[in-house]
């Protein structure tokens, strides 16, 4: 049973983050501490009573496909119908479209607890709200009057379609194309011809129209990236009116056999088959992947959160099985009785581990979501321009290092189980079924660290990343801890000038031979979620030290506990890792793929 972790997302939002960490945004004036805490009772509620409970059905029974669509699991629809109602789909969306405008902080906060108790679920919306973002900063005004509003309702639901056979990260060689119509004189109409795969919720039974994202060549198109174009294909035409109309040329030709999220329809679609299928042209044409990115940087900080959000429900499992299983002897019970598993020390480490490094990526992915809140709505323009600075580049740290990490704690869940962690019915595995793909999806690993590396610290010479390492610097030498947040405070800041050291390093080693700085970019990435978490933890060691409230003592002192525990056993990580990034370049980009 899945219990959402509200004191932890409350402490992160209301106290790690600052009391007030939103008072230069007059657009988000309203925002408090109580809203906060409001909104995420009710979506806590809405992950454990609706959600939980078709999260293992929904896996043992998967999507169905048939030539008429595709049905979604048992119980998928009504918790869907239930998720409109509850005005869920509006959250994030702005007040003049119709929505809720909250800040990315606090919606960030709330879909980790869908993503927790549902992954497959959480999925749909997150992709609706990537493609209304997208067509709010690129669409028509026609476009937008006859979309927006029943894809911010939820009514309708939108996907990411860029995924061809031959064309997986390497989207210059997109062949789907794109033939001028010219009937709608109000948008710029074309016929969709080609075929996608791993269309995530491409097709379903949850709503009467889905909303296409997707990625064409206009014929005459220059060749590679340059050359495309983003295009709005609606499963069923809308009239000029807001009507629906006739079904489009488009379908679900198969849905994917994956390892994990059975219950997200994963769709091959398949666009043109007759006619052609109607599309409209989004933005100027040959812009398509920058537009495109809009939706794919949400997507990315969205699934860097769902790397954590799934630990902490395979954390949850784990601690309630070791709380149970009674087996082996310790000091905890009296001679010769066994004792629960929790209290044996290696399970207790991986308990810990799993617990601490949760937090920590809570904590990163919620600061990144709050400096995209401050670039896009501070008053102060150069407040907005550092906040923008440090959003991109702590995206591909958190897409990559949340999900691998996660990956890793989902795997440590089923090993706290021992043999019964390996058998389906105990449902320990599926935490590590579904995130897996979460280190594969809207970019790899590598992908996120050749960004990091070729985008981000290149682009300035590792001037933003510089600055926040400063920052952080001056905040772990500033703060006045003692005991155990003292050492926390000091293996930060070690950690923090070893990364300072690193990045100076592998900035040499691009400069002279990008192939070989490529060869660790990964690792390189590894070491930033690794220290940049660090660095949290001890700001959220020192914050509970300084609590002297009752009401908060219990929590304060598993806080430090865990703050401890990550100093202690995941920050020495980075040390590794430093020394893969300034001395390993050689051992790969030296070698000879045909001997490998």
């Amino acid at each position: 049973m899945y219990r959402a972790p509200l004191k932890d997302l409350s402490f992160v939002l209301n106290v790690l983050l600052g009391p007030q960490p939103l008072s230069g945004c007059p657009a988000h004036a309203e925002y408090s501490a109580d809203l906060a805490d409001s909104v995420l009772s009710e979506s806590a509620r809405f992950a454990e009573g609706v959600l939980d409970p078709i999260n293992h059905s929904g896996d043992q029974e998967g999507a169905h496909w048939s030539e008429e669509g595709v049905r979604t699991a048992r119980g998928f629809r009504e918790a869907y119908q239930q998720f409109i109602a509850g005005g869920w789909p509006q959250l994030r969306a702005p007040a003049e479209l119709g929505g809720q405008g909250v800040p990315m902080l606090l919606a960030s906060a709330a879909q980790e607890t869908w993503a927790s108790a549902n992954l497959a679920f959480k999925l749909c919306p997150m992709l609706t709200y990537g493609a209304i973002h997208a067509l709010e900063i690129t669409a028509s005004a026609e476009l937008k009057r006859r979309y927006l509003p029943k894809m911010v309702t939820g009514e309708w639901t939108g996907t990411m379609v860029l995924t061809e056979p031959q064309a997986g990260s390497d989207l210059a060689l997109i062949r789907t194309r794109a033939v001028p119509q010219g009937g709608d004189l109000a948008v710029d109409e074309f016929r969709l011809f080609g075929q996608k795969i791993f269309i995530t919720w491409g097709e379903h039974d949850l709503t009467e129209n889905i909303i296409h994202m997707v990625l064409a060549r206009i014929e005459g198109a220059p060749e590679g990236v340059r050359g495309i174009s983003l295009f709005l294909v609606p499963k069923v035409l809308v009239q000029e009116n807001g009507e629906l109309g006739e079904r489009n040329d488009l379908r679900c030709a198969s849905i994917e056999h994956k390892l994990g999220i059975h219950a997200s329809p994963t769709c091959v679609m398949s666009f043109g088959e007759h006619e052609g299928a109607l599309g409209y042209l989004v933005g100027e044409a040959n812009r398509g992947l920058e537009y495109m990115f809009i939706m794919m940087n949400t997507a990315r900080l969205a699934v860097g959160l769902q790397g954590y959000a799934v630990a902490e429900r395979a954390f949850q499992q784990a601690t309630d099985y070791a709380r149970t299983r009674v087996q082996g002897r310790n000091s905890a019970a009296p001679k010769g009785v066994p004792a629960p598993i929790i209290h044996h020390p290696d399970v207790k480490r991986m308990l810990l581990e799993m617990k601490a490094g949760t937090e920590a990526m809570r904590a990163l992915t919620l600061y990144t979501a709050w400096q995209l809140d401050l670039a896009e709505a501070h008053a102060d323009p150069a407040a907005r321009a550092l906040a923008q600075a440090q959003a991109d580049l702590l995206i591909p740290i958190v897409k990559g290092w949340c999900t691998e990490f996660g990956v890793e704690l989902a795997s440590l869940g089923i090993q706290v189980h021992g043999g019964t962690g390996y058998i389906e019915e105990t449902g320990a595995a599926q935490w590590l079924r579904d995130v897996r793909i979460t280190a594969i999806y809207e970019g790899t690993t590598g992908i996120q660290a050749n960004d990091l590396l070729g985008r981000k610290l290149a682009r300035d010479q590792g001037a933003a990343m510089m600055s926040l390492l400063t920052q952080i610097e001056t905040e772990l030498s500033a703060a006045a801890g003692s005991g155990a947040v003292q050492a926390v405070q000091a293996e930060a800041l070690a950690a923090v000038k070893g990364l300072r050291e690193a990045t100076v390093k592998l900035l040499a080693i691009g400069a002279a031979a990008p192939e070989r700085a490529l060869a660790v970019a990964v690792p390189y990435l590894m070491m930033c979620g690794v220290v940049l978490g660090g660095w949290l933890m001890a700001r959220a060691a020192k914050l509970v030290s300084a609590d002297a409230a009752p009401a908060h003592q219990e929590f304060n002192a598993a806080k430090l506990a865990t703050a401890h525990a990550y100093a202690g056993q995941l920050l020495p990580r980075a040390l590794a890792y430093r020394q893969i990034v300034v001395y390993g370049a050689d051992s790969v980009a030296g070698a000879d793929a045909a001997l490998i």
